[in-house]
């Protein structure tokens, strides 16, 4: 039996180690990420646009990518499909992308052919595998420990490498107020990924959606995206930060500079809105607020 491989925490603290980098600056981070969507969104249209900026190091959405080798596992898709949407979307498409239409399932070779690819592209960067379903064979395990197992097997291979791997998946048609509650399957799936992407409409014949990001080494962003052109084109990103601020009552903001030259106030809610000069807002409210 091997022995555990420990450090303490002396040691830790000052040992310089290397920080997780980012395949696309501050978005999608090298580890295994779970990209998930309901059918026929356009998840692939984004997966090939990714993928061609990767290959060619230009920015995604004014964010810096590096650039690298890049394999892109089309498993629902023919190559008449792809070179359809690569003549939708560049005129110059990069070499160092490169495509397949068919592989091995995770528990007959995946890896393996993985591992051989990396052998003869050393440099690459990104590999987007659409879709987990494609990879997976049915299993009579328990369904988190299937969904666990399968999804650690590509988050060792890409940690082993330090690149990033997406795998596409699919969302549930559900309401639920955590949109990462919906990814299909148990949250065995986003419990293993390093960082979880959710594309979603509110209607289904509408242009624009909601990106929704979390993750280990990414802070909590939401993209507000529009389809145009077969692109989808950034319109808004929201920070942790930002969206945190939206939900603070700008009555509060007011409070805030209203106390700035102030040592104290003491008095009651209706008091403190009447010296504010507030009309519009109920006591109980800003009562509410300041004791959370």
């Amino acid at each position: 039996m091997q022995k555990l491989q420990t450090v303490n925490a002396e040691t830790l603290l000052y040992e310089p180690l290397e920080k997780p980098s980012f395949v696309v600056d501050s978005l999608i981070p090298t580890g295994l990420s779970l990209f998930c969507g309901s059918q026929k969104i356009g998840k692939s249209w984004l997966m090939l646009k990714l993928c061609l900026c990767v290959s060619q190091g230009i920015p995604l959405w004014d964010m810096p990518t590096m650039e690298g080798d890049v394999l892109y596992l089309c498993l629902e898709d023919t190559f008449c499909r792809i070179q359809d949407r690569l003549f939708r979307l560049t005129d110059e498409a990069s070499g160092r992308l490169h495509f397949a239409v068919a592989s091995c399932k995770l528990s007959d070779g995946l890896i393996v052919q993985l591992e051989d690819y990396l052998k003869d592209y050393p440099d690459s960067r990104l590999i987007v595998i659409d879709t987990l379903q494609k990879v997976r064979t049915a299993s009579k395990d328990n369904a988190y420990a299937s969904d666990y197992g399968d999804i650690s097997l590509i988050k060792d291979f890409a940690d082993r490498h330090s690149l990033a791997v997406i795998v596409v998946h699919h969302i549930r048609k559900q309401n639920d107020s955590d949109v990462f509650n919906k990814v299909s399957g148990t949250t065995g799936l986003t419990g293993s990924a390093d960082a979880t992407f959710v594309l979603e409409k509110e209607k289904r014949a509408s242009d624009t959606a909601k990106l929704y990001v979390t993750g280990r080494d990414t802070p909590y962003q939401e993209y507000t995206l529009r389809f145009r052109d077969c692109r989808w084109e950034l319109v808004e990103r929201k920070t942790q930060e930002q969206l945190a601020k939206e939900t603070i009552p700008d009555v509060l903001f007011r409070l805030v500079d209203f106390m700035r030259d102030k040592e104290e106030w003491i008095g009651t809610a209706t008091e403190l809105l009447a010296a504010m000069g507030e009309t519009e807002t109920i006591p109980t409210v800003i009562t509410k607020w300041l004791n959370e």
